[in-house]
């Protein structure tokens, strides 16, 4: 995977990046690639934010996988950083080739680079092979979570 670059996003990815937060059960009944204005502003306000890391993977000049990584300074843990990966999306055409572990690998070495002590990610519960994924990768399924949509 060499001739993948991951780099951060900029506002030109946004269609490619909407396209593959929509190619997928869910997303298709989430996500509206038809209008891109409430992605932009999203976009401002993560490009605004230090703490916030919007990353593509590059193959040539064609991003065809993503990722947000957020870093939350905290008191628990004797003051910890903790980093929270989002977001994780690899073009149908890539899925399968290793370019979802080259992601979360980056993932987890910026979080030590930018002092993490903990990474965290969410899954759907019906994302089966995504869990085995993250398992996979080291990741333990620790908790239970909770939502309030508003």
């Amino acid at each position: 995977m060499s001739d993948i670059e991951i780099r951060p996003a900029t506002e030109d990815d946004i269609p490619a990046i909407v396209a593959m937060l929509a190619d997928d059960a869910l997303g298709a009944t989430r996500e509206s690639p038809d209008d891109l204005t409430p992605y932009r502003a999203a976009y401002e306000l993560l490009a605004a934010d230090p703490n916030q890391h919007l990353v593509v993977a590059v193959r040539g000049d064609r991003p065809v996988g993503t990722l947000q990584l957020s870093v939350i300074p905290g008191l628990s843990r004797r003051g910890s950083s903790r980093s929270i990966i989002e977001a994780v999306r690899v073009h149908a055409d890539e899925r399968g080739s290793g370019l979802g572990t080259q992601l979360i690998e980056w993932a987890v070495a910026a979080s030590r680079t930018l002092g993490c002590r903990l990474v965290q990610l969410t899954s759907d519960a019906t994302r089966v092979d995504a869990h085995r994924f993250y398992e996979h990768l080291g990741f333990e399924a620790s908790h239970l979570g909770f939502k309030l949509h508003l």
